[in-house]
């Protein structure tokens, strides 16, 4: 408009273009993924809205937690956490922390590798190995719905074209190719960027927890081993030293 554009031509051929665009595309990614994915994006996409939940506070949370966990089973034995495993709903343990003590996956994680230590079947490498293929594939499974967007991201400029060549006149032609670039460049990729830093967010997560159960399994005190698993967080999110020993000592 600035430079005397008619932008007559512009809104009169957006619906069209934006629906043939929108119809390839939407049409390309129901055909292009499971449904497991398409559901997984979908719950993604919500998350990109959001704010992280994955806060110094929280990660202080899951740090008490695991220190009163090792704390108990280090002073009266591997055996007197087995109640709290095997029913962590109504453990006073995992319920005085009642942000991660209510993650599905954060206690499921914990319970079954703590499960794993109780038995006393399997050495620390076993356990690493089984948690680093857990990790894995929970990391794999989340990506997804990461790598469904970018695929779109990188159609939508070729949809654009389409559009534009259905068009007919120059002007309105135009209009496709530049939706086509926007969109995918403006919106979808963008989205994809950020739906894969949130997944990278959740699997730091399941490392710290990882780090600090290992650490326990190799002779380290509770206070030392949350400390290995402090180490492995990012650094914006990261409580220091004295942040995490104030709050532990807080909470006993």
């Amino acid at each position: 408009i600035a430079h005397g554009g008619n932008i007559a031509v512009v809104l009169k051929a957006l619906p069209f273009e934006m629906a043939a665009i929108g119809g390839a595309a939407f049409g390309a990614f129901i055909a292009n993924n499971q449904v497991k994915v398409l559901k997984a994006t979908m719950k993604g996409l919500a998350l990109c809205f959001k704010g992280s939940k994955y806060t110094k506070a929280r990660y202080m949370e899951l740090m008490a937690l695991l220190y009163d966990i090792l704390q108990k089973a280090r002073k009266e034995g591997l055996m007197s956490i087995e109640k709290d495993v095997e029913d962590p709903h109504s453990s006073a343990l995992f319920q005085k922390y009642a942000t991660v003590g209510n993650d599905h996956h954060v206690v499921e994680f914990i319970t079954d590798y703590l499960r794993m230590m109780v038995s006393g079947n399997l050495n620390s490498h076993e356990i690493e190995s089984l948690m680093d293929n857990e990790i894995e594939t929970h990391h794999n499974e989340a990506h997804s719905a990461v790598a469904a967007l970018q695929r779109l991201a990188g159609a939508l400029p070729a949809f654009g074209i389409v559009a534009a060549v259905l068009g007919g006149m120059i002007g309105s032609a135009l209009v496709g190719t530049f939706l086509g670039i926007l969109l995918a460049y403006g919106f979808v990729e963008p989205l994809g960027g950020l739906l894969e830093q949130k997944v990278e967010d959740a699997g730091k997560e399941f490392q710290c927890i990882k780090t600090t159960l290992l650490a326990s399994m190799q002779g380290y005190a509770p206070q030392v081993a949350i400390e290995f698993g402090r180490k492995v967080l990012y650094s914006g999110d990261r409580p220091s030293f004295t942040e995490l020993e104030g709050h532990v000592k807080g909470k006993k």
